[in-house]
């Protein structure tokens, strides 16, 4: 039940904002597949948005290119829809310059990882107010199903027909290695954990990342005969049964880069003689 349904419930007021206030649902049905779980971060992230209460022109949807590069389409938000590998890049320029707003970068695994893996570890590293959210289905989905750098050794694409040959990164242990605040994962079979992961993370000053483990029953699951969506996302539940693995799995409480490169501008602002090498 959402929250704003489960407070009328309870008599009590709902919040300002119903999670279909951040959805552009005259664009839909969506492009993805049957079965693809996109559909259900995207949910997710728009239940958090509004339990957060966060108006829809305060929020920015930055994305890539891949399957849920697509999903700033049917977001009511701003949105950047920018190159591939780059969504980490352009979501630090705009929060950077507009530390008020809510960004949230919508990446899938070869966007975030494969491609775009330089960029995810300079954001943890700079611990800038972005919340990563990563779909991560496997492999290349929208190009064909190619491997990419989170496909388990051994798995079939059609790049590694004979099985892929390659160790596969764990995304989070990269995020934590690379220095960020809140790392947590969730899957597709999970929706309710991911909602409240998400609203954790839109709660915090510094960077988060979130991995969701999704179902590409066209390409992945198809090749490796895993079965239909529903097997898959059944597979999904039972490989994670207990929890282990799931949820927050590194929380810190850190500044955010737009709170120290503010205490730089005000310390340069109290003493300008040290500005640009001065008085040395």
């Amino acid at each position: 039940m959402s929250a704003d349904l489960g407070a009328q419930a309870a008599g009590q007021p709902g919040p300002e904002y119903s999670y279909w206030d951040y959805l552009r649902h005259e664009a839909f049905p969506t492009f993805w597949c049957a079965g693809c779980g996109d559909g259900i971060i995207l949910a997710a992230l728009a239940k958090a948005l509004a339990e957060r209460g966060r108006a829809p022109h305060e929020v920015v949807a930055v994305t890539g290119i891949g399957c849920f590069g697509k999903a700033d389409d049917y977001l009511k938000t701003h949105s950047l829809h920018g190159t591939h590998g780059r969504a980490l890049a352009f979501a630090t320029g705009v929060k950077a310059a507009k530390p008020e707003l809510t960004v949230v970068a919508m990446m899938g695994d070869g966007d975030c990882a494969t491609i775009g893996g330089n960029h995810l570890i300079h954001a943890c590293r700079r611990d800038i107010g972005v919340l990563a959210l990563v779909s991560n289905n496997l492999n290349y989905g929208m190009t064909g199903g190619q491997f990419s750098a989170t496909t388990p050794s051994g798995s079939r694409t059609v790049t590694s027909p004979l099985g892929h040959a390659e160790a596969a990164f764990d995304l989070c242990a990269l995020a934590e290695a690379a220095g960020a605040g809140f790392v947590a994962r969730a899957t597709a079979a999970h929706p309710e954990l991911l909602r409240r992961l998400i609203y954790k993370a839109l709660g915090r000053p510094g960077f988060a990342f979130i991995e969701v483990m999704s179902t590409c029953p066209t390409h992945f699951g198809r090749a490796n005969r895993l079965g239909d969506a529903a097997k898959m996302l059944m597979a999904l539940r039972d490989q994670y049964r207990g929890g282990e693995g799931l949820g927050v799995l590194v929380q810190k409480d850190t500044p955010g880069f737009s709170a120290s490169y503010r205490a730089v501008q005000v310390a340069a602002a109290a003493n300008p003689a040290k500005r640009a090498g001065e008085g040395r």
